[in-house]
């Protein structure tokens, strides 16, 4: 009598995520409306960016309930192929000029999401040689970052390997996926440190020295901007026209190279807890996952890699990253075929003990 019970309750969990979703990326597309409205604002590229999340969200959901695996292995190299031919041009990316300004970010974000797809598989699989051929081609995706010449791509990937091969140690996903979003919260406070000119002299200087003053002026504007309207913002894709430092640069994409300072600037403080709490839906989504905790921690791990990465570039201005963090979270927070629950509470039926798993379930009567 207590499988259907179980059965119900992670169907209880998934609905409730799924709910939340709609609501927050509804919210997200009907604020951008309201600060368009009125302004020669474009609004266009903000839906586009929710239809990617939701529209990949959806997909990850079938194929991942259908081909756990299979789907995953399948996301990995899709991302890995599209980073690689981001030197051309990142399909969908539609930047302004007639250089290519941010490909670079884009490519890392692909990466960042190819190592959280393939580290998904390999958690999910229960045979050992497949588990490490996995592994082992996240690891070549990490190679692959510096002869692209993204090393903070580099460094995100291999936090997420890490990350990923720490989690078949744990057990419980709450303090994993708690630790996920300090960090991202600490990397947006630290942005808008500098913004402000709110750091101490000398980590201001290091930062700008690694950021650029060219980048670290944008954001300021940003942040002016983001106070003469705290509300509705300046409205969206209106950077650009506003921004001196825009103007002034050559090459430029008319864009802060931050999410959360754009955000500020175009669809002011609504838009801001907006942004947050659509990342706030993925670290639920995959709290109430019915996966394992290693394939829950390994899609977070990638996810808040993507969003530190996010903060400090314009990674998120291209419609396969967006629909990469879509795919990646369906993914990690599809239903099992069955309808079993994987969560916190049930170690033994974890993907991640492989045969022993399965050896200890035929034991149980």
């Amino acid at each position: 009598m207590a499988a259907p019970d179980g059965r119900s309750a992670a169907h209880e969990r998934g609905r409730a995520a799924d709910v939340t979703g709609v609501v927050v990326l509804s919210a997200c597309a009907v604020w951008s409306l309201i600060s368009a409205a009125g302004r020669d604002a474009r609004p266009e590229g903000v839906l586009l960016a929710v239809f990617a999340v939701a529209a990949g969200y959806a997909c990850g959901r079938i194929c991942g309930t259908l081909l756990p695996v299979a789907a995953a292995s399948a996301a990995a190299l899709a991302a890995l192929a599209l980073a690689v031919a981001s030197r051309q041009g990142v399909p969908g990316a539609t930047p302004g000029g007639d250089t290519p300004p941010g490909h670079t970010g884009a490519a890392a974000a692909l990466l960042i999401l190819a190592v959280g797809a393939a580290c998904c598989a390999a958690a999910a699989a229960r045979a050992p040689l497949l588990r490490l051929g996995l592994r082992l081609f996240a690891l070549a995706v990490v190679c692959v970052a510096l002869p692209l010449g993204t090393p903070a791509g580099f460094a995100a990937a291999l936090g997420v390997l890490l990350c990923s091969l720490a989690a078949v140690r744990m057990r419980r996903r709450t303090i994993g996926l708690a630790g996920l979003a300090l960090a991202t919260a600490l990397a947006v406070a630290g942005s808008w440190g500098v913004a402000e000119d709110a750091l101490p002299p000398g980590l201001t200087v290091a930062v700008e020295g690694q950021l650029t003053q060219n980048r670290v002026a944008l954001w300021r504007d940003a942040l002016a901007l983001a106070k003469d309207d705290p509300i509705r913002g300046a409205g969206p894709e209106r950077f650009a026209k506003l921004s001196p430092t825009a103007q002034q640069s050559l090459g430029s994409d008319g864009q802060p190279h931050s999410a959360t300072l754009q955000q500020a600037a175009e669809q002011g403080g609504v838009g801001v807890t907006l942004l947050g709490a659509a990342f706030g839906w993925l670290l639920y989504g995959l709290w109430r996952s019915p996966r394992s905790t290693p394939v829950v921690l390994s899609a977070g791990a990638a996810l808040t890699g993507l969003a530190v990465l996010a903060n400090v570039g314009n990674a998120l201005s291209f419609a396969p990253v967006t629909a990469g963090v879509g795919l990646l979270a369906g993914l990690a927070t599809a239903r099992l075929p069955g309808g079993s629950f994987h969560g916190e509470g049930r170690p033994a039926e974890d993907h991640s003990t492989g045969e022993a798993g399965a050896t200890a379930r035929i034991r149980t009567p």
